[in-house]
């Protein structure tokens, strides 16, 4: 029986342990963290995406399609929280109505199910509050709890006999020579050997992937998103998910609408600049990671094309005004009074050295190490179907 190391217990390494033990492998998951899902597992809004943005013939389109799947049959055999409470892509004026009709005819040919363009009045049949002289209507895009489905994986992964250390960060990973097969695994209560590693680290991914196969691009760059969530009556304007429809000369969705599956309804995110990979406020800023941030040439080239967006970033930023304004777009009855400052989060991004952002997930195979480099949303959603694929390639 193979013995594996998982390094990182976010929902894509518990994911990956489970289907494992699934093929007959001994596993430890090696986790920094004094808990499971802390970062981007744990701090995302909890949507269960359908798989409408990502081109189809992607991973992103193939293996969130096959996610949604596996997720939904776990969630309910789990007695988990899941919610297909739909989504609204909303234009506001005519010009964005072809972009509008592009995003359908993508969503249908990745094989999102229910699919449909709404004239202003359909729409507020869906969501009352909302305006646009258009949209398009995901009714199979959910929400769940991704930090309860995480807990549930751990669980199994400690059920069938494999282990969860927590509070272990890694120091280093280490390819054995000749004469000794597999890889050890360094943490500060002691050294494991391993088979095979496989890493799903998150914003640290790419910097274990230097330390054990001397790679270094592409680069992580952390990208802080800072919610509002509504409280209230004001929390009744939102029946599931109201979306803007993405401006494809920038790599982020813009501000929406998202009902939880706590009730809680958040309005975001921005996307700027973290002061540090696990910096979720200016007490967590770290002087080593902002400096590598700036003198990341890929970083240097996105922020050179794309000053106007980061601008109006910042200006969201400190500013729950314009936060409001953003929102009323979509959804005019809602004043600056409606929000309160909710529960930021980082989304880990890879960069290529020449500004542009890695679109499609990212996974590096050498010999026994497998790397998960890039894997921001909709990661989450496609955990299950990504585990599927990695095991996949290691039998």
């Amino acid at each position: 029986m193979p013995r594996v190391a998982v390094v990182g217990a976010g929902i894509v390494g518990l994911a990956v342990a489970r289907q494992l033990q699934h093929e007959g492998a001994d596993v430890v998951v090696v986790e920094k963290e004094a808990a499971v899902a802390t970062h981007q597992t744990g701090r995302n809004s909890g949507v269960v995406h359908a798989g409408i943005y990502y081109p189809p013939g992607s991973d992103k389109a193939r293996l969130c399609r096959r996610g949604v799947e596996l997720l939904q049959d776990y969630c309910k055999k789990r007695d988990l929280p899941y919610d297909a409470c739909g989504k609204v892509i909303v234009a506001t004026d005519e010009t964005q109505v072809a972009r509008l009709e592009g995003l359908a005819e993508r969503a249908r040919a990745n094989g999102v199910p229910g699919i449909a363009l709404l004239s202003s009045r359909e729409l507020r049949a869906v969501e009352p509050f909302a305006v646009g002289v258009a949209a398009l209507h995901s009714p199979a895009t959910a929400i769940t709890d991704f930090t309860a489905v995480s807990q549930s994986l751990a669980d199994d992964v400690t059920a069938a006999g494999g282990e969860v250390r927590l509070s272990a960060p890694v120091t280093a990973i280490e390819q054995h020579g000749p004469g000794k097969a597999g890889v050890g695994v360094r943490t500060p209560s002691g050294s494991l050997d391993a088979d095979r590693v496989i890493v799903c680290a998150g914003v640290h991914g790419d910097r274990l992937a230097h330390r054990a196969l001397g790679q270094r691009e592409p680069r992580i760059v952390p990208f802080l998103g800072e919610y509002y969530r509504l409280v209230g009556a004001a929390r009744r304007l939102v029946r599931g998910m109201i979306y803007p429809v993405p401006d494809p000369r920038y790599p982020f969705l813009g501000v929406h609408l998202t009902r939880r599956i706590d009730g809680e309804v958040l309005v975001g995110p921005n996307a700027r600049l973290a002061l540090g990979r696990e910096a979720y406020d200016r007490r967590g800023a770290n002087l080593a990671d902002l400096l590598d941030a700036v003198s990341n040439p890929g970083l240097v080239r996105l922020v050179a094309a794309n000053w106007r967006t980061g601008a109006a970033e910042l200006v969201r930023a400190a500013s729950r005004r314009a936060f409001a304004a953003q929102a009323r777009q979509y959804v005019p009855s809602l004043s600056v009074d409606d929000l309160r400052r909710g529960p930021p989060g980082i989304r880990a991004q890879a960069i290529e050295r020449d500004g542009s952002l890695v679109e499609d997930f990212r996974i590096d195979v050498d010999g026994p190490l497998v790397v998960v480099r890039n894997a921001p949303s909709p990661a989450a959603t496609s955990a299950l179907a990504i585990a599927e694929d990695v095991v996949g390639w290691l039998s």
